[in-house]
Order: structure tokens, then C-alpha cells, then sequence
């Protein structure tokens, strides 16, 4: 089954502005990992689920050539519009029907999207398209792990994050809590011998509030609720950043606060 929970307009815009590009540290995971199984040159990568193209972006320089694969067309305009990357190309499409020949892909790669897939559907056209060799590289993070910092009022933030997911809670997809699962499922039916998850990767960064509610709105159980009560949603945004605000005692929304996510990363090589 493919889920169509990102295709609308606005949500794409909303992607783009405030969905987290993947870090250093695990773009130098995957590209050591790559480096070791299967060396260079490193022709394509494959970014499936890719959205507005942020993980596309980051893969860029290291390839010769990327493609960026989503059911959405929306997000892929959004992807499109960034200029500077000449070897990027976008194309719709999904993880389970891959429009490429056999043992022709260097790395396929999705960033916090795997969840979406059907396991054995995308493990089967894995290793078709895979060259010998080729790499397997899926990574996302765990929201329940999210920390934020600000002066002395960091456990306050955290208890109103909370707050807020336990007003999405109902409208959470089953497939989130897979992505909860640091994708345990998909890892246990990836059929090569060679295969490795790495469970905890803590990244530190800053962020502003305005940007921290906009990543709850970029959702797709905030992009759920808001289908069903569309004023009450817009009413907790507004919410939301008041009160982080307050908390914090300051005026602006583009302080900023630390934020601390824990990634994760599976990572698979077919056999050469």
C-alpha cells in the first residue's frame, strides 16, 4: 500500500520551510559505510520518499548523479524551485516500483520516510535495482527522544511538547509508531547477510520557536488533525508558541532553543 498523507500544496510549503535536514553525522555514516562496501566511483543514489528534496540535497555532492523519487507532485515542485544542484533530478513515482534497470543503483537512500513503505515490496525492488555491492541506507530519528534547552526552563519546553503530542496522539498513523521502531520490521525482513542498525545517534542544534512549531505542523498527524478540525488545529499552532513564549520570557519567535534529537540508521549491502 502507498500512503498519500503529504501531497497537498500547503503541507508541501510547510515541508519545505521547516523539516529537518539530515545531519552531518549520519551522512558521514552512510557515505563511510558506502566507501567500505562497495567503494568508489559513486554513480546514483536514490532518495525515496525525498519530499521537498532536503536529503537529496545533502547526498548531491558526493554522486554523480541523484534522483529524487515521491508520490507527491506538490512536494516535488517544492524540490524543483532550490536551485544549485545540477545533478538532482526529481521524478514521481514510489519505493515499491522503481523506474530503474537492474544493478544499476549505487545507494538507495529515504530519510524519515521508510516507515511509509511496504517492507517486502521495496526489499524485492531493492535488490533488483542495487548494483553488486550497492548499499541499502535508511534513516530517521525518534521523536520521543526530542530534548529542548532554554536557560533554566528546559523541563517546562519538554512538558509542553509533550502537550502537544498527546493532542495528536489520536491522529497518529500506525506507520509512525514503525518509524518509533527505528524501523525494526523492515530490518528483520532485509534479506542480505550484511546489514547493520545503528540505534542512537544524538544531534545537537538550535531552533527557533517560529521554526520548532512549524516542524508540528509539517506532521502528518498535525496535517490529520487539521483535516478534521481545521480551527482547533490552527488555534493549538497559535497556542503552542505562546505559550513557549512565556515560558521562555521572551517576545521574539526566532529565539532560539536547544534542541537535541536521537537518529537512527539501517544500513544494508547486497551481496557483490
Amino acid at each position: 500500500m502507498t500512503y498519500r498523507l503529504f501531497e497537498g500544496k500547503d503541507h508541501a510549503s510547510t515541508y519545505q520551510k521547516y523539516r529537518f535536514t539530515p545531519p552531518e553525522e549520519i551522512k558521514n555514516i552512510i557515505l563511510q559505510y558506502l566507501d567500505k562496501k562497495k567503494g568508489q566511483p559513486h554513480g546514483l543514489a536514490v532518495d525515496l520518499g525525498c519530499g521537498t528534496g532536503q536529503n537529496s540535497r545533502v547526498l548531491a555532492p558526493y554522486f554523480q548523479e541523484v534522483v529524487g523519487i515521491d508520490v507527491s507532485e506538490c512536494q516535488l515542485e517544492e524540490a524543483r524551485a532550490v536551485p544549485g544542484f545540477s545533478n538532482i533530478t526529481y521524478r514521481e513515482g514510489t519505493a515499491e516500483e522503481l523506474p530503474f534497470p537492474d544493478c544499476s543503483v549505487d545507494l538507495l537512500t529515504a530519510a524519515t520516510a521508510a516507515h511509509w513503505f511496504d517492507p517486502l515490496r521495496f526489499l524485492a525492488e531493492a535488490n533488483r535495482v542495487l548494483k553488486p555491492r550497492g548499499c541499502v541506507a535508511l534513516l530517521g530519528f525518534s521523536d520521543t527522544c526530542t530534548r529542548l534547552r532554554y536557560q533554566g526552563c528546559g523541563d517546562r519546553l519538554n512538558h509542553l511538547y509533550e502537550e502537544v503530542k498527546q493532542v495528536l496522539l489520536p491522529f497518529t498513523s500506525t506507520r509512525v509508531t514503525v518509524a518509533e521502531g527505528k524501523l525494526d520490521e523492515l530490518y528483520s525482513a532485509i534479506p542480505f547477510p550484511d546489514k547493520e542498525r545503528i540505534e542512537r545517534v544524538p544531534v545537537q542544534s538550535s531552533i527557533s520557536v517560529r521554526n520548532l512549531v512549524g516542524f508540528i505542523e509539517s506532521m502528518s498527524m498535525f496535517q490529520s488533525y487539521k483535516k478534521k478540525v481545521p480551527k482547533a488545529a490552527e488555534e493549538l499552532l497559535l497556542k503552542t508558541q505562546k505559550r513557549f513564549l512565556e515560558e521562555m520570557g521572551v517576545m521574539s519567535p526566532d529565539t532560539e532553543v536547544e534542541h537535541e534529537l536521537e537518529y537512527f540508521c539501517v544500513l544494508a549491502s547486497k551481496p557483490g
